[in-house]
C-alpha cells in the first residue's frame, strides 16, 4: 500500500508540497484581514462580503480559460514561479492602498492577484501527473489536499488572533502573506530533474509567442467550449463536473452566510471564526489522511456519495446547535466532523480527473472545470446573500445540508439500480 512517505521521497513533489503549505498559511492571514475590514465597514452584511469574494471569483471566467491554454503550451514550473513572485508584490501593495483609503484599488489588486492565480492553479494541478507515477496519484492528490489543510489549520487559528493585535493587525497579516509567496517561489524553483520541467529558454520563448498569438486569436468562450467538449467525451468527467457543481453551489450558498452567522452567534469579527476554521480544516486534514490510508480500495463514486450524505447531516446539526445552543466547543467539534465528511470527495474527484484526462489537455480541462464550478459558487453566493435579508441564516445552512444529503442518497440509489440492471 502506498504511503505519504513514498510520494514525499519524490524531491520534485516534496518541494511543490512544501511551498504550498507556506503559501496557504499566508492566504489565511489575508482572508481574515479582509473579513475584518468588511466587518469594520459593513458589520452583519452578507452582501458586502459577497461583493469582496466576487473579485476573487470573476478572474476564473475572464482569465481562466486563456490561462489554461498557456499552461498546456509553456513550462508549468516557470509559470508557478513567476505567478508567486507577481502575487507577492501585489499583496505587499495592498496595505499602501488601505492607508490611502483607496478601497476600489484594494479590490482591483485582489482581482489581479486572483487573475494570476488562474495561471498558477492549473499549472500545479497539471504538473502533478508529470512528477508522480500513476500508481501514486491518489496518495499524491491526498497529500496535495493536505497542502491546503496544514496551511489552513495554522493560518486560520493564528490569523483570527493576529488581526485583533494592535501592533500587527490586518496590515501585518498582509505583509506576512506577501512574504509567503516569495518563499513558495523559492521552493518551486528547487524542483528539478525531469526533462519536462526544464525546457530551453529558446523553446520557452517560442512557445510563449505561440501561446500569446493563440490567446488573442481565440475568445474566452471558445476556450471554455473547447475544454467542455473534451470533458463531455468522458463519463467520469461528466460525473466530476456534476459533483463539483453541487459541492461548490452549496459552499457558495454558505460562504458569506456562515461568516455572519458565526459573528452574530459568538460576537466577534474574526477570533471565533479562526477557532472554528481551525476545527474545520483539522477535520479536513484528518479525513484526508484517513481516506489516503484506508480508502484506496473503495469505489471513488461510493466515497463521494457517502461524503455528501455525511456532510449534509453535519451541516444541519451545526446550524441547529449554533443557533439554539451557541457553545464554541460543540460548534468546533461539529465543524471538524463536517471537514472529515467533505475531504474524501475532493481527493476522489481530483484523482478521477487525473486518471481520465490526457496530459496535453489538462490545463484547459482544469481551467474549464474551474469556470463551471465557480459559476455555481458565484451565483449561489449572491442568491444566499440576498435571501439572508428575509430568511433566518440557520435555515439557509440547513437547506444546503438537506440538498447535500439528498444528492448523496440519490446517487447511491442510482448506482445500485445501474448495478442491478447491468448484465
Amino acid at each position: 500500500m502506498t504511503r505519504f512517505r513514498d510520494v514525499l521521497s519524490n524531491k520534485n513533489f516534496f518541494f511543490l508540497w512544501l511551498g504550498q503549505v507556506v503559501s496557504n498559511f499566508g492566504d489565511r492571514l489575508t482572508q481574515m484581514a479582509l473579513v475584518a475590514l468588511v466587518y469594520q465597514s459593513n458589520p452583519g452584511s452578507e452582501m458586502a462580503l459577497a461583493k469582496l469574494i466576487s473579485f476573487t471569483i470573476i478572474p476564473v471566467f475572464l482569465i481562466g480559460p486563456i490561462a489554461g491554454a498557456w499552461v498546456d503550451r509553456l513550462d508549468r514550473r516557470n509559470i508557478m514561479i513567476i505567478s508567486d513572485i507577481l502575487r507577492g508584490v501585489l499583496v505587499l501593495s495592498i496595505p499602501f492602498f488601505i492607508y490611502a483609503r483607496q478601497i476600489l484599488l484594494v479590490y482591483l489588486v485582489i482581482f489581479l492577484v486572483f487573475s494570476i492565480s488562474r495561471f498558477f492553479i492549473p499549472s500545479k494541478m497539471a504538473i502533478i501527473p508529470e512528477i508522480v507515477s500513476k500508481d501514486k496519484l491518489l496518495i499524491a492528490n491526498t497529500l496535495q489536499d493536505t497542502t491546503h489543510l496544514i496551511g489552513n489549520v495554522v493560518g486560520l487559528v493564528v490569523a483570527g488572533i493576529i488581526v485583533n493585535i494592535a501592533f500587527i493587525g490586518a496590515i501585518g497579516g498582509l505583509y506576512i502573506d506577501g512574504a509567503t509567496f516569495f518563499i513558495s517561489a523559492v521552493f518551486i524553483g528547487m524542483m528539478a530533474g525531469a526533462k519536462a520541467l526544464a525546457p530551453s529558454v529558446k523553446d520557452d520563448l517560442i512557445d510563449t509567442k505561440k501561446a500569446i498569438e493563440n490567446s488573442f486569436r481565440k475568445s474566452v468562450l471558445n476556450e471554455i467550449r473547447e475544454g467542455l467538449r473534451i470533458i463531455v467525451r468522458y463519463s467520469n468527467m461528466r460525473f466530476v463536473v456534476s459533483v463539483f457543481f453541487l459541492l461548490m453551489a452549496g459552499i457558495g450558498a454558505v460562504s458569506c452566510v456562515i461568516i455572519v452567522f458565526v459573528q452574530d452567534a459568538f460576537g466577534s469579527s474574526t477570533r471565533d471564526l479562526g477557532f472554528l476554521g481551525m476545527f474545520l480544516v483539522g477535520g479536513l486534514f484528518l479525513g484526508t489522511v484517513l481516506y489516503g490510508r484506508f480508502g484506496q480500495k473503495i469505489s471513488k463514486r461510493r466515497i463521494i456519495y457517502l461524503s455528501f450524505i455525511a456532510s449534509g447531516v453535519f451541516m444541519a446539526l451545526f446550524a441547529f446547535f449554533v443557533s439554539r445552543f451557541p457553545n464554541l466547543l460543540v460548534a468546533g467539534m461539529l465543524a471538524g466532523l463536517l471537514g472529515m465528511a467533505v475531504s474524501p470527495m475532493m481527493s476522489a474527484t481530483n484523482t478521477l480527473t487525473h486518471e481520465t484526462i490526457p496530459e496535453e489537455t489538462r490545463g484547459r480541462i482544469f481551467s474549464s472545470l474551474e469556470a463551471v464550478i465557480h459559476l455555481a459558487f458565484l451565483v449561489f453566493m449572491f442568491v444566499a446573500a440576498f435571501a439572508a435579508k428575509y430568511v433566518d441564516r440557520s435555515w439557509i445552512l440547513t437547506s444546503v445540508g438537506i440538498v447535500y444529503s439528498a444528492g448523496g442518497i440519490a446517487g447511491m440509489l442510482l448506482g445500485m439500480r445501474k448495478r442491478a440492471t447491468s448484465p
